[in-house]
């Protein structure tokens, strides 16, 4: 029997990084109490493991489950195999190295059944639409589709307590979502967005996310909290 609790319960995809922290916090705005979800998939940039547990504990959730997955058993990404670069060449056409095969998909379906298991309903995550880098699992198409899944595959939706995915930065810019968190107070600094990460607890300033991140803090009007190893362009 499923609890007024449990029915105000998101789970939410806390990555680590500054998008997943605004979604995490405008879900507790919402009147939501927080189960966050990291998965340590054993990604380059494990330092945002460590940012992930700040902005859970910042924002009082109530559960935080960081969840190992190791993903460098199948390869294919820039961010799993250290044999291959990240680009560092400025967003480009096309989809790119740091692309981590199905990883949407595969994060939001432990996030189906973490909920199923809760008696959550709302799952949130913080895909982008506009300022990104060309992944196919942040568009619109797939967050419709996997929420029609959700409520498929599941005892819950075929019941008839249907599963709802939030994606509230779906159609924000880089600048939108920077201004959103200092709407919230969040500090941005305690963030992270780098894929690769230098000595000293530095963001490159040169891959995709640096310079994406840069570009939100710049065209918002916002100081840049973040710590690079080089400015980015």
């Amino acid at each position: 029997m499923l609890t007024n609790d449990d029915k105000q319960t998101a789970v939410v995809l806390v990555s680590g990084g500054l998008d997943s922290m605004v979604v995490a916090a405008l879900a507790v705005e919402a009147g939501h109490r927080l189960v966050a979800l990291t998965i340590d998939y054993n990604q380059r940039h494990r330092i945002e493991l460590e940012a992930a547990a700040r902005i859970a504990t910042h924002l009082g959730a109530i559960r935080h489950i960081v969840l190992p997955l190791d993903l460098t058993r199948f390869g294919g990404s820039s961010l799993t195999d250290t044999a291959m670069n990240v680009p560092k060449e400025g967003v480009q056409p096309g989809i790119p190295s740091t692309y981590v095969p199905a990883r949407n998909t595969i994060f939001l379906s432990l996030a189906l059944g973490l909920a199923e298991a809760t008696g959550a309903r709302a799952i949130h995550i913080g895909v982008n639409a506009l300022d990104y880098s060309g992944y196919p699992d942040c568009r619109p198409e797939f967050v419709a589709a996997f929420e029609t899944l959700a409520n498929l595959a599941t005892k819950a939706g075929v019941e008839g307590d249907s599963f709802k995915v939030h994606t509230p930065l779906l159609h924000m810019t880089k600048a939108d979502i920077a201004a959103e968190a200092a709407r919230l107070g969040l500090d941005a600094g305690m963030s992270w967005s780098c894929y690769d990460p230098q000595p000293g607890d530095l963001h490159c300033g040169r891959c995709d996310s640096c310079r994406l991140r840069s570009k939100g803090f710049e065209e918002a009007g916002l100081a840049d909290p973040t710590r690079y190893a080089v400015p980015p362009a």
